[in-house]
C-alpha cells in the first residue's frame, strides 16, 4: 500500500503544509479575515481527523500588501518551509510578483484571492488557479445593467491604480461597447499609498457624474461613503465586489451612507435572512459559533475564506493519497459541479485543463436597510 503513495514537498502520512500569504497590516489589513477564517476552518477539519488521515498545517505570513514583502515570504515559505503549494494568497499586485517564480518552481498558486482575469491562462500559467469570477466579468455586469435601467448615465469611475482597477476599467468598457466613449465621462485613478481620497472625490462631483463605478479596497471604499456623505453628492453608487462587506465597510462609513448602492455577489450574504433556514448557511452559522465566535458576523470576507478552504479541502481529498504537486493541479484544472455550501443557488465550481476560472456567474445586489438585496436572477449573466 506505502508503494502507491505520492507525496510531495510539505506532505507525509500524518501532514500537509499549505502555504499562504495575507495583509495582516497595512492598507488592506481587512482582508486578513479570509486568512483567520481559513486556519479556522482547517483548525475545524483538522479535529475531525484531518485529509485522509492528515492534518493540515496552515502557515500563513503577513506580506502587508506589499509585492516586495509577498516575493520576499512566498521564497520562505517554498525554499524554507516546502510547503506543498501557495493556497489564496490575498491580492492581485502581491500574486502578479510571485506567478512567475511559483510556475518555474513548479509550486501550485491554487485559488488565488483575486478576480483578475490573467489567473486563467492554463497554456503561460499552467501552476495558477483563480478563484473568484473576475473583476472583468463583474464590470460587464455593471454594464448591462446600466445599458438596460440608465441608459444616458454620465458614468464616472474612480479606481485603484493598478491591475485591480484596471480589470474594472476595462470589463465596463468591454460591456457598455458603443455606448462607452458617451456615458463615462471622467476616469480617476489613485494610489494606494495615499492618506485620503478626498481630494478626487471633490473633482469627481465637479464633473457632474449621476454614476459612480468605485473601485478600491475597504479601507478606501469606507472613505469613499463617508466623503460623499459629507459633500452631498449622491450618485447610484455601483460598489465593487471586493469592498461590498457590511462589517469592514459599510458599518465604519455608517450604513447610511450606503442606502441604494449597487454591487455583486456570487455566495451567500450571511447579514440576509433569506438564508436562515438554508443548510449550507446553518453549517456556515455553527462553523462560526464554534471557530470564530469573536468575529464580526457581518463582515462577508469569512465567507469568501469559508468557501476558499472547503474548496481545498475537497480538491485534497480528491487527490486520496497521490498529494503530489503534479496531481494536486490535476485535481483543482477537473472540478466538475462542485457545490459549497455559502456559494448562490445555481453557482458551482467547474474548470478544464483549459479553462482555469471555477466561478464565471454574479447576481446583482442593492444595499437596503441595513443589507443586502439580490436584484432579479435574469441579472446574473452576461453570456
Amino acid at each position: 500500500m506505502a508503494a502507491d503513495k505520492r507525496y510531495g514537498p510539505g506532505v507525509s502520512d500524518t501532514e500537509i503544509k499549505i502555504g499562504n500569504t495575507s495583509p495582516y497590516s497595512g492598507p488592506a489589513s481587512a482582508f486578513s479575515m479570509v486568512a483567520k477564517t481559513e486556519a479556522a476552518y482547517f483548525r475545524k477539519i483538522n479535529e475531525e481527523g484531518g485529509i485522509n488521515g492528515r492534518k493540515i498545517t496552515f502557515l500563513s505570513y503577513d506580506d502587508g500588501y506589499s509585492p516586495p514583502k509577498t516575493v520576499e515570504q512566498t521564497r520562505r515559505l517554498v525554499e524554507s518551509d516546502e510547503v506543498l503549494l501557495v493556497f489564496n494568497a490575498m491580492g492581485t499586485a502581491t500574486n502578479s510578483a510571485v506567478q512567475k517564480y511559483l510556475n518555474a518552481k513548479k509550486v501550485p498558486q491554487l485559488f488565488v484571492s483575486s478576480g483578475a482575469a490573467k489567473w486563467n491562462d492554463p497554456r503561460n500559467f499552467p501552476w495558477t488557479i483563480g478563484f473568484t469570477p473576475s473583476y472583468e466579468t463583474e464590470a460587464e455586469f455593471y454594464a448591462k445593467y446600466l445599458l438596460e435601467h440608465r441608459p444616458e448615465a454620465r458614468i464616472a469611475i474612480l479606481f485603484q491604480n493598478d491591475d485591480l482597477g484596471r480589470d474594472y476599467v476595462r470589463g465596463l468598457k468591454r460591456g457598455l461597447g458603443l455606448k462607452a466613449q458617451s456615458m463615462i465621462v471622467t476616469e480617476e485613478p489613485f494610489d494606494v499609498s495615499e492618506p485620503t481620497i478626498d481630494s478626487h472625490l471633490v473633482k469627481l462631483k465637479a464633473t457632474g457624474a449621476d454614476v459612480l463605478l468605485d473601485v478600491a479596497t475597504p479601507k478606501f471604499a469606507a472613505q469613499v461613503l463617508k466623503r460623499m456623505a459629507e459633500i452631498g453628492w449622491q450618485p447610484l453608487h455601483i460598489l465593487s465586489y471586493v469592498s461590498a462587506s457590511i462589517g469592514s465597510v459599510i458599518k465604519p462609513a455608517g450604513i447610511e451612507t450606503a442606502q441604494g448602492a449597487i454591487s455583486a455577489a456570487y455566495f451567500k450574504d450571511p447579514n440576509d435572512p433569506a438564508w436562515k433556514a438554508d443548510a449550507g448557511f446553518v453549517a456556515f452559522s455553527e462553523f462560526v459559533d464554534q471557530y470564530l465566535p469573536a468575529a464580526d458576523r457581518s463582515d462577508t470576507l469569512i465567507v469568501n475564506g469559508y468557501n476558499t478552504a472547503q474548496a481545498l479541502v475537497h480538491v485534497l481529498k480528491q487527490c486520496g493519497d497521490d498529494l503530489s504537486r503534479e496531481n494536486v493541479m490535476r485535481v483543482a484544472a477537473n472540478l466538475k459541479d462542485v457545490e459549497l455550501g455559502m456559494l448562490l443557488p445555481g453557482i458551482r465550481l467547474h474548470t478544464s485543463p483549459d479553462d482555469f476560472a471555477p466561478i464565471k456567474d454574479w447576481r446583482l445586489m442593492r444595499f437596503e436597510g441595513s443589507t443586502w438585496h439580490l436584484l432579479a436572477a435574469d441579472s446574473h449573466k452576461t453570456r
